[in-house]
């Protein structure tokens, strides 16, 4: 199951990983507070998502050095002394578009700094160079997995900067270097503390790479010896506990990610504690992939089985979350409270992973401008009409593309203020030319000034416009992808990508040997599993009371492109019995009239409680496309917790 183990920590049995970034612009002094407020080995740092990777596109647009995040070199400037003094690696995505550029940056700081740290980054995601991916494509970057990270720790570096690999692999890299765990593209790793005379090979995996061959025993890449990794053998208990040990990284990998939505951030149930400043969590890691969730001591938030089960719900989907290192069943998770601040994670079963990798393109999707228009007092229908035809009058023959126009009721009756008498109309346009979003707009907005509704006034100055991103998923070979470690000394690794396993064939129900099921190669579903038994409902009869739904459920929602993800869960066996059965998709699209015309599909949860709703075009084009009033759909499941229907009594 493993090649030879090479300790990152202080303990063979456990590796203490820590998280001090969930996204660019996390609070500035985490990673100082994680290196100081006791025992880590490992600390991550999360900074890139769909929208970052815009964002970074357009620096490097404009600076072809830039590219990473510049905010982690500051942080580093304190922090890599604090690292090196407590023996603690480093491994970050904060590379971006540019991990050599960043990993370059960090050596010179060091020499300044006069601290000696072995600096290592991987990369090959950056794909843009490498085939035709259409107009306006800004970034074009796979989603490794956690294998180069590892290649870079076993050489001896302090500290490992990436570009984009899945949030996980922060987490399965350095595990898999601590244990010695052998992920399914890297068989039979050696020691690279030791390379001997292994081959300098850089360019893309494959056949058709240098320095590699079709031969079961030739060489798979520059740095893993042996035959290629074949597709697991489910009879083998080897393999099984090294997918299983890779899913539970993964799992662990998910709830640290974001930082402190593992520790009270964001939560539902937030009044029952003191989140003012919550600390960033950490995982005590064994061999076995289980792992206990925690945080320094002293520090703020909570937690509990609660915020565990909130971030694992996050931006997830059903039973099945795969990624190039495994895939990792969710619906064998359990969760444990250990005691206070401590939720043990366990029982995690892994399957192969995808016989694809995931590519995010990121481009200029065109031009869009906004106006907010406050509408006062009485008669706020007839105001938002008439200023909606005004403006419609006034665009002529130059009406951009797409005009949406939203109007929300914030105004109450008899308000003892202006602002609490006040709605908001909110006109958003979008068009492919700069000029139809520009002053053909803000003209025909500026221009009613004095002659349009009582009380005309608009939030801020219209402004010309501004271009915005689309994000789209695409899926390729990883033969494609060349996943490279560059070493602290300037050596290159080619890291080959997992071999597919069998076609998929009809999934069974997991049974108590926990088999895996064949690997799945369709890109965008993973092969479904069957429902699972939904508890028993609670007695029919019982009284009932109109109420919000947040009295019995907590939820957290989010983005995936351009669909929107909604985890609600039950905080007890009863609320489960009740939840399962009464939020179904026809219930959900009753409570959210946004998503009655799209796709909803409902995952079923039992060991978390949990049901995972997926609406598919909620966002439109993604985050960066600002399509709704809330484009990361962040405060969807507040709002699904907000609505009313019919709850038993006994869980009110």
């Amino acid at each position: 199951m493993s090649a030879r183990t090479t300790l990152i920590g202080a303990s063979p049995e456990v590796l203490r990983v820590g998280n001090a970034s969930g996204f660019y612009g996390d609070r500035f002094d985490a990673l100082r507070e994680m290196l100081t407020g006791g025992p880590l080995d490992v600390l991550t740092g999360d900074y890139l998502a769909e929208l970052t990777m815009l964002i970074l596109g357009r620096d490097r647009m404009k600076d072809p050095g830039a590219g990473y995040a510049k905010t982690f070199l500051r942080q580093l400037e304190e922090g890599l002394g604090l690292a090196h003094e407590r023996g603690v690696r480093i491994v970050t995505n904060a590379g971006g578009l540019n991990p050599a550029g960043l990993a370059d940056a960090i050596r010179e700081l060091a020499g300044r700094v006069g601290v000696p740290v072995r600096v290592a980054h991987v990369e090959g995601d950056d794909l843009r160079g490498r085939k035709e991916w259409g107009d306006g494509v800004l970034t074009a970057n796979a989603y490794l997995g956690g294998a180069g990270i590892a290649a870079c720790l076993r050489a001896g570096a302090d500290v490992v900067v990436t570009g984009r690999v899945t949030d996980a692999a922060l987490v399965t890299g350095p595990v898999a270097a601590h244990f010695g765990w052998d992920l399914p593209n890297l068989p039979n790793l050696p020691d690279l503390g030791d390379l001997g005379d292994v081959e300098d090979v850089g360019g893309p995996t494959g056949p058709d790479r240098p320095g590699s061959s079709d031969r079961p025993d030739g060489p798979v890449g520059s740095y893993a010896v042996g035959r290629p990794h074949a597709p697991t053998d489910p009879a083998d208990p080897l393999d099984l506990a090294h997918l299983h040990a890779l899913a539970g990284a993964v799992v662990v990998g998910h709830v640290l990610e974001c930082g402190t939505q593992a520790t009270g951030g964001n939560y539902s149930f937030f009044t029952a504690h003191d989140i003012r400043r919550p600390g960033f969590p950490l995982a005590e890691i064994h061999a076995d992939g289980s792992a206990v969730i925690t945080k320094h001591p002293g520090t703020g938030g909570v937690v509990d089985i609660g915020t565990v089960t909130a971030q694992l719900l996050y931006e997830t989907g059903g039973a099945r979350y795969p990624g190039p290192d495994v895939t990792a069943r969710l619906d064998t998770v359990r969760l444990a409270q250990e005691g206070p601040d401590r939720v043990r994670i366990s029982g995690v079963r892994g399957e192969p992973p995808p016989a694809t990798l995931k590519v995010g393109l990121t481009r200029i999707g065109g031009w869009r401008n906004e106006i907010v228009f406050v509408l006062t007092g009485l008669d706020i229908e007839a105001k938002a009409r008439l200023v909606r035809e005004q403006v419609e009058d006034a665009f002529g023959g130059r009406r951009p593309a797409e005009v949406r126009w939203e109007l929300a009721r914030t105004d109450r009756p008899d308000a003892d203020t202006e602002e609490t008498a006040s709605a908001l109309l909110r006109l958003v346009v979008r068009d492919s030319d700069p000029e139809a979003v520009g002053r053909a707009v803000t003209g025909a907005a500026v221009e009613l000034a004095l002659g349009s509704y009582p009380g005309f006034h608009v939030t801020a100055p219209p402004g010309k416009g501004a271009p915005y991103g689309v994000f789209e998923a695409v899926y390729v070979d990883p033969a494609e992808v060349p996943h490279t470690a560059v070493l602290p000394e300037g050596r290159r690794l080619a890291v080959p990508g997992p071999v597919p396993g069998p076609a998929p064939g009809p999934v069974p129900r997991l049974a108590p040997s926990l088999a895996p099921s064949p690997v799945c190669t369709k890109a965008l579903d993973p092969a479904p599993v069957p429902a699972p038994d939904l508890p028993d409902p609670l007695p029919s009869g019982l009284p009932t009371r109109r109420a919000p739904l947040g009295l019995v459920a907590g939820a957290r929602s989010g983005d995936k492109g351009g669909d929107a993800n909604v985890g609600v869960w039950a905080r007890d066996e009863d609320g489960w019995r009740w939840l399962a059965h009464a939020l179904t998709v026809e219930r959900f699209r009753q409570l959210i009239p946004e998503s009655r015309e799209l796709t909803v599909v409902r995952h079923v949860l039992p060991g978390l409680r949990a049901l995972n709703f997926t609406v598919e075009g909620l966002l439109g084009e993604g985050v960066a496309a600002q399509a709704r009033f809330d484009p990361q759909a962040k405060a969807l499941g507040e709002w699904l917790r907000a609505r009313h229907l019919d709850i038993p009594e006994v869980l009110l």
